[in-house]
């Protein structure tokens, strides 16, 4: 003990009692008005939280519809994601209590509704003409489908960026100047020359000259 006060005056700080009933008793070097600050601080956070936390009811009805089953399921996520307990209640009347299974069914569709984000904390349970069941929220869950949440926006926002992307324009061809300001020859085809067909009437021959006779005068 005195050799952990004189290391405790070295340091500049303050030799503390844990654990006064353990024998021997066990200190701590610290600095205690820290120590002191530190611990209140968590006191005022806890009591924070245990104020806060309250526990919430939602009832049903055995033969509920799905429009209010789906209002009253979302309010119920809406209290878990608050960080509030929820008692779910399922009242029976006159002869209802009798099928039991059906306040069940709805009990376990809720559980199952919210499994992300809540966990069970009293399981259902017939208390007279009703049947109840808690739940608890469930941070660890909660963050983890936040987070699912969050990866879901930038995938959807990345598919939407990418189809907002002009479309690239095609290539230019790459074109010789030479060949674009050479003057163009205009090929004309000629037509097919046409054979004139002269018709030739046939002339009788004419006796040569040399050989005609003449009749002698008289």
């Amino acid at each position: 003990m005195p050799e952990a006060l004189s290391m405790a005056r070295e340091l500049d700080l303050d030799l503390v009692e844990v654990a006064d009933k353990a024998n021997p008793p066990v200190v701590r070097i610290m600095d205690y008005g820290k120590f002191k600050y530190e611990s209140a601080q968590r006191d005022k956070e806890s009591r924070k939280k245990s104020s806060q936390q309250s526990v919430k009811e939602m009832k049903y009805r055995p033969k509920i519809g799905v429009g209010d089953f789906e209002t009253k399921t979302r309010k119920v996520e809406g209290f878990l994601m608050e960080g509030h307990k929820v008692k779910i209640t399922i009242m029976f009347r006159g002869r209802e209590v009798t099928h039991p299974q059906l306040g069940r069914k709805i009990l376990d569709d809720i559980a199952e509704r919210t499994d992300g984000i809540a966990k069970v904390e009293a399981y259902p349970r017939l208390d007279g003409r009703n049947m109840t069941m808690v739940l608890g929220p469930d941070s660890k869950k909660q963050a983890a489908k936040a987070r699912q949440e969050k990866e879901a926006a930038k995938e959807a926002a990345r598919e939407a960026a990418a189809a907002d992307e002009p479309v690239s324009a095609p290539e230019e061809v790459a074109t010789d100047p030479v060949a674009e300001t050479a003057p163009v020859t205009e090929v004309v085809e000629q037509p097919e020359a046409v054979a004139e067909v002269v018709e030739v009437e046939e002339v009788e021959p004419v006796a040569d000259a040399a050989t005609e006779t003449v009749a002698d005068e008289e």
